[in-house]
């Protein structure tokens, strides 16, 4: 390894953070190449180096994606808006004036509430869905009685 490269201590391979989430090691390649996850540093030789900070991140978008079911591009819009949220977060911590720390505030109380939209809509799709189904269960289950009273 030359100067300026990163050392493999405290870092995982690209098989092992797979191991680990779940995922492919192409599900992680694919993942960096929409830009859900940052280009990770790299070996001698090309070897891709993840951080803890980068694991957790993949856990958060498979949690993600097993818990809404949305697409790549609108959990990398959550993620996005939780990498802001992260930045106004900072930021406040070192304004002094109050009025800068508002302003902060509200964008980060603005991308909540697109987040949140974003949940309960997924959620009103996910109660439609099952009324759906309960509506078919009672009609089937209605012609199974009325096949069982005719049998009996």
């Amino acid at each position: 390894m030359s100067d300026g490269e990163p050392s493999a201590e405290g870092y995982m391979q690209i098989g092992e953070v797979a191991q680990r989430t779940g995922l492919t090691q192409r599900a992680l390649r694919y993942y960096e190449t929409r830009g859900l996850l940052a280009p990770p540093s790299r070996l001698e030789g090309g070897f891709r180096l993840y951080s803890e900070e980068d694991v957790t991140r993949l856990e958060r978008i498979v949690e993600l994606k097993r818990l809404l079911g949305t697409s790549l591009a609108e959990i990398r819009q959550i993620m996005d808006a939780d990498d802001v949220l992260r930045q106004i977060r900072q930021e406040n911590k070192q304004l002094p004036d109050p009025r800068e720390r508002r302003a902060g505030l509200e964008r980060a109380v603005a991308i909540i509430q697109d987040q949140l939209a974003l949940i309960r809509s997924r959620i009103d799709s996910m109660y439609q869905l099952q009324a759906h189904y309960e509506r078919r269960l009672a009609r089937l289950q209605g012609r199974l009685a009325t096949i069982a009273s005719a049998d009996s």
